[in-house]
């Protein structure tokens, strides 16, 4: 099957997006059918032709919403034009509604003049509500808006009618520009796609496409353009700016042998690179399929908002009917023209528009604004999640330490020779050893090791290394390679000889992050569980936990291990509660898919880190953990905001419109105004 993407032009109604997905996907040989309408994309898999699929989809697409468009991604967007046009329209009509009230007219011209105006007016909306009613049997809002403002003028009450038209058309004008400012808000944070790469061939360089570049092609990125794919700098050097990806300001010099990720920028210098990615699997495809993805995995509050929304109207239509009947009859000083009036009130508010709008987009915010702060969000059932977590449970190494061994003691044995001394000896030895201890080692001595006295070297896998230098033999290892005796000591332990003599030692541990103690403090403070889970030894474990004061540790795990004790607090939890584990990638996968939330410290570029957790905090930094939490809540709060907001405001113009305190006019405010608001609103997400 063939996956493809399309643009829908002219959605504007969250409802309706997802009654286009429903259809495509109960239509035979379309599968993964995903209509994103804080996106407006469209994805679906098929074996069908292209040309063929295109049809089928624009006639499904066509039959459901008239008005929208469907277009290749790339193709010309039409949208300020027909809003340039819809404007244009309600002036006119509007004009020549005004003639009736500056000249008068005999009660037939008036009519006739009346009438038109209402054409002109209602001509988009009828239009819309009719093909609705006809192709779908659905009556729609655009349809209750027609028989509001026919109704009203009906009655007589002819400027009220022709006001809920013209600030019904209106508010869907800027509600459509709001939503496009959302969406072009998210848009500018997530802006890190490379529009071109500049390929070497020789001596000369071809600007082309980055999906048409192969691994191993050299590419030119200068001054102020972004890097297109990830590689290695073979050439030059210069200082990137990773902010789009990690959210941290500090440039990061690269020269000769350092990575480089897509999406990065060059701000100074000139380098060439190796390409190691295809565009498809680079840095920068990955963080952009997983953000405009992310709001296709709904959150429970987006999911019961999709189901309320059709059921909403059909029952304000029910209540409408019976105040329209029944209320005459009950009070006797109520017309049933006044009752009808009141009935047409109803219609006109029954739009759930401002709830199925802005939830989705508010969702849609979180998520890109976590993404340009590092964090990598896979839907909002996960964002919405994070704010409930109350018990984290980490991973040692790579998590809470860097993973990388750092020295922490040197100790000398022998008066003939300090801890530089000893250092030195250490040096000479690591530096014709690839393990990751000896770059620690090389690390901490921080100069030029002259190597030119050293001869007969050799590596002893599990036990240590030996030289000689100046036909003294010189031995680095454990305790049994180096005839030493053993040490109580918490962390690795490597031992001098020189000549059977034991003459100094060093002492290494795993690094602890810089934010660690930090985050921890901040997430007791917020009520947070702390633990451990380590296949480290205890003295290590205790000795971690306690410095960076977490709660509770476990330590000597295996794999299952982590798993089952996992599952056994996931199973005593309060089910309200999300339990987080937080590791460093697909070692801990099967954890990280057992837990409520799985957050992986993945490293900027880390593919397994992205594919095994919910959440990916790009930046390796444990502090991302609070920015989510924060996210999270912001999000969560502003849709509380805008859904007390957008029902409390509908009831209240119900029960007055009951009262004769509100006109239609207000009730259109409580339609498309409040819609614009909390659509303002949610973006205060951004910020």
């Amino acid at each position: 099957m063939k996956s493809y993407r399309y643009i829908l032009e002219g959605l504007d109604c969250a409802a309706c997006a997802k009654k286009v997905e429903d259809a495509i996907s109960k239509t035979e040989g379309y599968k993964n059918v995903i209509v994103n309408f804080s996106t407006l994309k469209l994805t679906f898999d098929t074996n069908k032709d292209f040309k063929l699929a295109k049809k089928e989809i624009t006639q499904i697409v066509q039959r459901l919403e008239p008005e929208v468009k469907v277009l290749e991604e790339g193709e010309k967007n039409q949208e300020e034009e027909r809003s340039k046009f819809d404007i244009f329209r309600i002036i006119i009509g509007l004009i020549i509604f005004g003639a009736t009230l500056l000249f008068k007219f005999n009660e037939i011209v008036n009519n006739i003049i009346t009438i038109s105006a209402f054409v002109i007016l209602l001509y988009k909306t009828a239009k819309k509500g009719i093909k609705q009613l006809i192709k779908n049997k659905v009556l729609d809002e655009n349809f209750l808006i027609v028989i509001s403002a026919i109704g009203a003028y009906v009655i007589g009450k002819t400027s009220e009618g022709l006001m809920v038209i013209v600030l019904y058309e209106i508010g869907k004008i800027l509600e459509a520009r709001a939503v496009n400012k959302t969406r072009k808000s998210i848009s500018d944070l997530m802006n890190i796609k490379p529009e071109y790469a500049n390929l070497k061939q020789g001596d000369k360089q071809k600007t082309v496409n980055p999906e048409d570049i192969k691994i191993g092609d050299i590419i030119i990125v200068k001054t102020g353009e972004r890097i297109p794919l990830d590689g290695e700098v073979i050439k030059g050097n210069a200082e990137v700016d990773n902010s789009a990806l990690t959210g941290e300001s500090k440039l990061v010099h690269v020269q000769g042998k350092s990575k480089v990720l897509s999406g990065s920028i060059n701000v100074n210098g000139l380098i060439e690179i190796k390409v190691e990615k295809t565009y498809e699997n680079s840095t920068v495809s990955q963080i952009l399929n997983l953000v405009e993805n992310a709001t296709d995995k709904k959150a429970k509050t987006e999911t019961f908002v999709s189901k309320a929304a059709k059921i909403y109207t059909p029952i304000v239509i029910g209540l409408a009917l019976v105040v329209a009947i029944f209320m005459p009859i009950i009070i006797k000083s109520i017309t049933y023209k006044e009752g009808i009036y009141k009935a047409l009130i109803f219609l006109v508010i029954s739009c759930p528009c401002s709830i199925a709008i802005s939830v989705p987009l508010s969702y849609f915010s979180g998520i890109g604004k976590a993404s340009k702060r590092g964090i990598l969000i896979k839907g909002s059932d996960y964002l919405d999640g994070i704010k409930d977590i109350k018990e984290i449970i980490f991973d040692k190494t790579g998590t809470i330490t860097t993973g990388r061994f750092g020295v922490t003691e040197i100790n000398s044995y022998d008066k003939k020779n300090n801890q530089k001394d000893i250092l030195e000896f250490f040096a000479k030895g690591e530096k014709f050893s690839n393990h990751p201890i000896a770059k620690s080692i090389l690390e901490r001595y921080d100069q030029e090791v002259d190597t030119g006295d050293v001869q007969n070297f050799q590596e002893i896998s599990g036990k240590g290394l030996q030289y000689e230098l100046e036909n003294h033999l010189v031995k680095i290892g454990n305790a049994n390679f180096t005839n030493a005796k053993e040490e109580n000591i918490v962390g690795t332990v490597l031992y001098l000889n020189i000549d059977g003599d034991v003459i100094g030692s060093i002492v290494l541990l795993d690094e602890i992050k810089l934010s660690t103690k930090e985050t921890m403090t901040k997430l007791k403070k917020l009520g947070i569980i702390t633990k451990m889970f380590t296949g480290d030894k205890k003295e290590i474990a205790e000795k971690i936990a306690n410095e960076i004061q977490i709660e509770e540790v476990k330590f000597e795990m295996l794999p299952q291990d982590k798993y089952n004790e996992l599952d056994k607090i996931i199973n005593q939890r309060n089910e309200s509660k999300k339990v987080a584990f937080i590791g460093d990638g697909i070692n801990d996968s099967p954890v990280l898919a057992r837990a409520d939330i799985g957050i992986s410290m993945g490293g900027i570029g880390a593919s397994s880190a992205i594919e095994a957790s919910d959440v990916v905090i790009m930046t390796d930094e444990l502090d991302k953990i609070i920015e989510g939490i924060e996210i999270s809540k912001k999000t969560n709060l502003i849709i509380k905001q805008n859904l007390i907001f957008s029902i409390g405001i509908k009831i209240l113009t119900l029960i007055l419109s009951l009262f004769g305190i509100t006109d239609m006019w207000q009730a259109v405010f409580a339609d498309v105004g409040v819609t614009l608001i909390t659509i303002l609103n949610t973006l205060r997400i951004l910020k």
